[in-house]
């Protein structure tokens, strides 16, 4: 299949691109900087959409970068980063004379409201309550198109880029995967013995790894049956952010039991951002499951093995 991707040079991008081409697809990407095997936003909106069978969005701007202070010139590219690129896709789409097979968006668990105790599958409601999960809604609804001519796929997953100035922080939720995301910051700490859970370390840390996040988006656009809203989050991933840092320095063979202060995380971040940080949610993928995906790494400890081999 010819396949489309919106952002796709980062570290979940390049993951699904490698997969994608092993399995025998046609990768494009749309990208700011041109390229071989690329197109740019502006080719993109001057030219309309390049004949394809499926378009992928990954685009975003980093919430958790520590170098932008967190203001409302900020958050306005935070969210105009999502939504102007989500837009331009579905509105290429929209006017394609032979328009894709599918549309797949990935955004966030932070739809749903923290909490303790709920446990949310993908028919749960949010994303009325706070910057994030109201994000995550207007995001939704900018990659809605009309008509039923193309497939629509929403990936509620964990996409926050990791920040190296604080290792092992990592938004509601970590992708797990070798020489990039979340892990490559969070090792260093954790190999010195100085790792441990964020604030209390009772709020709940969905996780999912990269081969099996890429392989979600390739089950969603190779099966014709899928379609809707899938939580790209491992089985497993009712993982609370105390048991998080412990599986991971036991893997390492160190202790873990160093807390990073809510306060120096609200002195960094600012308290409107720190709360991904800071709060979770539990977070299963029972609509994931029950499409069919086979996950490759579905316990915790199995994907830690796998990516400090």
């Amino acid at each position: 299949m010819r396949v489309l991707v919106g952002g796709g040079t980062g570290f979940i991008g390049t993951a699904l691109s490698q997969l994608l081409k092993a399995k025998g697809h046609k990768v494009t990407l749309v990208s700011r900087q041109p390229g071989p095997g690329r197109i740019t936003w502006n080719e993109l909106t001057r030219s309309g959409l390049p004949i394809c069978d499926v378009v992928i969005n990954l685009a975003g701007e980093n919430i958790l970068n520590p170098l932008r202070r967190w203001n409302e010139a900020f958050r306005e590219k935070v969210l105009s980063s999502r939504l102007e690129t989500t837009q331009m896709l579905a509105q290429a789409i929209t006017k394609a004379t032979q328009p894709p097979q599918a549309w797949i968006i990935v955004t966030g668990v932070a739809y749903y409201r923290p909490s303790l105790t709920a446990e949310y599958d993908e028919d749960s409601p949010g994303g009325d309550f706070d910057f994030f999960s109201n994000l995550v809604t207007k995001w939704e609804a900018a990659a809605r198109i009309p008509g039923d001519s193309t497939r629509q796929v929403v990936v509620r997953s964990e996409r926050t880029k990791a920040t190296p100035s604080i290792p092992a922080l990592r938004g509601r939720g970590v992708v797990l995967g070798r020489g990039g995301g979340a892990i490559s910051h969070m090792l260093l700490p954790f190999r010195m013995g100085l790792g441990g859970p964020i604030g209390s370390g009772h709020q709940f840390f969905p996780w999912i790894h990269i081969s099996d996040l890429a392989g979600i988006l390739t089950h969603a656009l190779e099966e014709n049956c899928v379609q809707g809203v899938l939580n790209g989050v491992a089985p497993a991933s009712t993982t609370t952010n105390a048991e998080f840092a412990q599986a991971l320095g036991a893997a390492l063979g160190r202790p873990a039991f160093i807390p990073l202060p809510s306060t120096v995380v609200q002195a960094v971040f600012g308290r409107e951002r720190a709360i991904m940080l800071l709060e979770g949610q539990k977070v299963v993928p029972r609509r994931t499951l029950a499409t069919g995906y086979q996950y490759s790494f579905p316990e915790l400890g199995a994907a830690l093995k796998d990516i400090l081999a």
